[in-house]
């Protein structure tokens, strides 16, 4: 199983991207997304940030042309999700795809 990752291009410009990595509900950790909808008004998410990137990547073709700050955002998500991302969108366009 691999992820396909889309729209990397939209985070371009940010100084910092947060990615929620867990909860925490009544001081307690919570590793995963809470199982109920009556869970969720009570968690408060757990977020790590991670360096964004100036650069306008939507003209990257391949992966060692990305900006060294989107590739530690996309193995960084591998990490978490414990999946890798074989394929990056950087546009709509069919040629804006990366395959890893």
């Amino acid at each position: 199983t691999d992820i396909a990752l889309t729209k990397l291009d939209v985070l371009s410009g940010l100084d910092r991207i947060n990615v929620c990595v867990a909860y925490e509900q009544n001081g307690r950790r919570i590793e995963g997304f809470p199982c109920c909808s009556e869970g969720l008004a009570s968690v408060t998410p757990v977020y790590e940030t991670l360096p964004g990137w100036k650069e306008d990547i939507s003209g990257c073709r391949t992966w060692h042309s990305l900006p060294a700050a989107a590739k530690v955002y996309v193995e960084r998500l591998e990490e978490l999700m414990g999946v890798p991302v074989s394929i990056v969108s950087v546009g709509p366009d069919r040629e804006q795809t990366i395959i890893r």
